[in-house]
């Protein structure tokens, strides 16, 4: 664990320095600092999922309950590595998308948050004792904000990290009264004591639901989501492939943590998460399809896969109370797998969002259009990262959605139960749904995009992005590949770090992996994509060797008269949506503003739609109304009276002491 200590040093030492050095420094130092430091957190990463051997550092602390007690199991590692390998590219790529903000304003102070946040992140993963959890969840949660309103000469971007910061604080709530009821069950706030819980049945499941609120909040579930496609489209774009990709991701680790605390679990606990997860997908993707700002189009995806991850996790816990190992090792093997992917083609899909706004200034996909052939590299790596998180073969995203599937299908083949045998029904049925919202959802932001003619004079001149930018975004659509043929290899791997989930040793997860027909098929993917790739390169050889020393033109082909297309000619991203929003228009609450044409020679007409959050609309926005106008009656206890003051903290000590003695 030296290797992570070390890690902690280089990313604080870091944060430290880029605060006080020059700009020309800062610029290199880090990426540098950022990239170091991951180096180091990834040498126990490596040996916690290779050799399965669980790592600890642990130092004595002054403050009471507390102790520097961090630790490094499989489950620990795989969360921990998605953070380092995102944290490290999205550092490149911010030194070449933050170069033309440094004569405005000090990106040192980024840096330092920047560094901060990933060092907060590690130490929520490793942490094993709930005050050190709780320190480096509040540092994480503050370090982020910092980041959210990077840009807070925008009225709109402090609104939205104000809104961040109370959402985040209200989760806190939940998860320190979860601590202190596993505290109070165990004598102990160490990690290592909290199984006691156990045995408890009814206190497990208030610990459980309590978990479901406060992680759930981070983690973007329906409706606790309403913070994050305000921050993430707020912050700058390496920011939000940080947050999206990862950040949230600490919520799920929270949950899954918690989980390996409380024992076996009843089927309703796994029931509770599938209804979160389909809820959380299918209303997160249609509210993406409906957006028109690319990056709050991104958040709500974020949310929808949120609720695939959610719905892996119900199938797993499923699994485990119908005592069915290949429901439950393949439903939190699917899950774990897409935190991973979801990492890979999300902080891809932000990066190349921050792309299009860095070359033309714009969010609003309405302005856009006509980029691919201005920005070939930004639009071939955005639409690997559309069909990966679409869930097409043979891409990331389809071997982990693939895994729950088989999971769900397995529980409806083998179920014993109606509970188990209708959670698994409903996972299939929503995820369907999910996958082909999914594909209209990004085939729209990929075509209004980058297809057609540009619809403003900034998309018109839109410029490729630097050496710095690209880097990161190529290496990511390689992972999008990677991870898809590689997912035969990973499934090994992926029976350590579901071992403490589900109570099974790792060398029975191999077997029952290796008995399913599913790895069967992926190795069958595997194989034939690899053999279209290798076919694919000889014939581009064979084809640049016959055409070697040729002249070598190029013409329009026949185009039935379509000789000057214009982008009144092509679909807006609201036209492109409306026929599939309108199916769901109950859940959508989407507004019009129809102008119709009047008269025998109409001057004009317009038409306009706008499909806000529900849930804030209709729930945290009267909530929060109403708390406002009973706190404004406490405001007469504000008087300025300093005896006043004085006399009501006598009375209140008083009587707390008369309530202690009785």
């Amino acid at each position: 664990m030296v290797w992570l200590v070390a890690s902690f040093g280089i990313f604080m030492t870091g944060a430290v320095l880029c605060l006080i050095l020059g700009r020309a420094t800062v610029r290199w130092l880090g990426p540098v600092a950022t990239i170091a430091g991951a180096a180091f957190g990834a040498v126990p990463v490596t040996q916690a999922l290779w050799h399965g051997s669980e790592l600890y550092w642990d130092r004595g602390w002054a403050m009471p309950l507390g102790a520097f007690h961090f630790g490094m199991d499989a489950l620990s590692a795989w969360f921990a590595g998605a953070i380092l390998l995102l944290s490290s590219l999205a550092a490149v790529y911010a030194s070449g998308y933050l170069r033309d903000q440094e004569e405005r304003r000090s990106t040192g102070v980024f840096w330092f948050h920047y560094l901060l946040l990933v060092a907060s992140m590690l130490a929520v993963v490793t942490a094993r004792n709930g005050i050190l959890f709780l320190l480096a969840w509040e540092a994480m949660a503050l370090t982020s904000f910092f980041l959210v309103i990077f840009d807070h000469e925008e009225e709109s971007v402090r609104r939205a990290g104000w809104i961040y910061l109370v959402a985040t604080h209200v989760g806190t709530a939940f998860i320190l009264v979860l601590f202190a009821l596993l505290g109070r069950t165990s004598g102990s706030l160490d990690f290592a004591g909290f199984g006691a819980v156990a045995a408890h049945r009814e206190a497990a499941s208030v610990v459980f639901v309590l978990a479901i609120i406060g992680f759930g909040t981070k983690a973007g579930f329906m409706p606790l989501h309403v913070w994050l496609p305000e921050a993430h489209p707020a912050a700058p774009s390496p920011v939000s492939a940080l947050l999206s990709g990862v950040m949230i991701k600490t919520g799920i680790y929270g949950l899954v943590r918690v989980l390996t605390f409380l024992g076996t679990p009843p089927a309703w606990w796994g029931w509770l998460l599938i209804a979160i997860g389909a809820v959380s997908g299918i209303l997160g993707v249609l509210f993406a399809l409906a957006q028109s700002d690319l990056k709050r189009l991104l958040a709500f995806s974020s949310v929808e896969n949120m609720g695939i991850v959610t719905m892996g996790l119900g199938v797993g816990l499923l699994g485990i109370a119908a005592r069915d190992p290949v429901m439950a090792i393949l439903g939190f093997s699917g899950a774990l797998l897409h935190v991973l992917n979801h990492a890979v083609f999300k902080g891809l899909l932000f990066l190349g969002a921050g792309a299009v706004v860095h070359a033309t200034g714009l969010r609003n996909m309405e302005s856009l259009g006509g980029l691919y052939k201005r920005m070939p590299f930004a639009g071939t790596t955005f639409l690997v990262g559309s069909a990966a998180i679409s869930g097409l073969p043979p891409l990331a995203g389809f071997v982990s959605e693939f895994l729950i599937y088989v999971a769900a299908f397995a529980g409806i083949v083998r179920a014993q139960d109606t509970i188990a045998l209708s959670g698994a029904i409903v996972t299939v049925g929503a995820l369907a749904l999910i996958g082909g919202l999914a594909l209209a959802c990004f085939a729209k932001a990929f075509g209004v995009i980058f297809l057609g003619e540009p619809r403003s004079e900034q998309a018109k001149h839109a410029h490729p992005t630097g050496r710095a930018m690209r880097i990161p975004m190529l290496a990511l659509a390689i992972l999008c590949l990677a991870l898809g043929l590689g997912g035969p290899f990973l499934l090994p791997l992926l029976a350590t770090v579901t071992a403490p989930i589900t109570g099974l040793p790792p060398e029975v997860s191999r077997v029952v992996v290796r008995e399913t027909p599913a790895l069967s098929v992926l190795w069958m993917l595997s194989a034939v994509t690899g053999g279209l790739i290798l076919l694919a390169a000889l014939l581009y050889a064979l084809r640049a060797r016959l055409l070697a020393g040729r002249e070598i033109g190029s013409s329009g082909t026949w185009d039935c008269g379509y000789v000057a297309p214009t982008a009144r000619m092509q679909y807006t991203a609201s036209s492109f949506a409306d026929p599939v929003l309108k199916m769901f228009g109950a859940f959508m609450g989407t507004r019009s503003r129809f102008n119709p044409p009047e008269g025998l020679f109409p001057e004009g007409s317009s038409f306009s739609s706008e499909t806000p959050d529900v849930s804030q609309e209709r729930i945290y926005t009267p909530l929060f109304s109403r708390l406002e106008q009973v706190m404004a009656r406490l405001r007469m206890m504000q008087h300025g009276l300093l005896h006043l003051y004085i006399l009501m903290i006598v009375v209140s000590l008083l009587a707390l002491l008369v309530w202690k003695l009785g």
